[in-house]
């Protein structure tokens, strides 16, 4: 009855890479990329002919358990449940599953993480740049918060 949806990213598969593939090289991609196997270099979503990143929903990214990417990605949808070995960039949503791994910094849009599931960086959202650039006054300035419910620095 209350049971949580296991992948909350919808989408179409256009590309499959396999369990026994490596790519070695960087990959830029439209569609659905589903990562079985491994590319040693950056992923990202192909940029239309206005020459801006990607930013369609149905443009997602799913790595699973067996997948990994040794380099940076940035697209608009990520669905995590293998290893990334740099930083992730994702304009719309980040989901980390309980088995994924990640060796570098996460900026997201919105994120959802389960339970099992590691970053070993930051954790940035996209907003953070804006809401932050230009304060009006000092008592407006946001302070970091570790989950722990201390200020950072302290």
């Amino acid at each position: 009855m209350f049971g949580r949806k296991k992948n909350t990213v919808s989408g179409t598969v256009d590309t499959l890479i396999g369990k026994s593939a490596v790519v070695k090289g960087d990959m830029e991609f439209s569609g659905g990329l589903h990562l079985d196997g491994r590319i040693v270099g950056n992923v990202c979503a192909a940029a239309p002919a206005t020459g801006k990143a990607s930013s369609s929903s149905t443009t997602t990214l799913w790595i699973s358990e067996d997948g990994s990417v040794d380099g940076n990605v940035d697209v608009p949808s990520l669905v995590l449940n293998g290893i990334v070995r740099g930083d992730i960039r994702a304009s719309s949503r980040v989901v980390i599953g309980a088995k994924a791994k990640v060796f570098g910094n996460v900026h997201y849009g919105v994120i959802e993480m389960t339970q099992g599931g590691e970053v070993n960086g930051k954790l940035i959202p996209s907003h953070v740049g804006t809401l932050n650039a230009v304060p009006s006054s000092p008592a407006q300035e946001s302070t970091l918060v570790n989950f722990d419910g201390r200020k950072s620095g302290t």
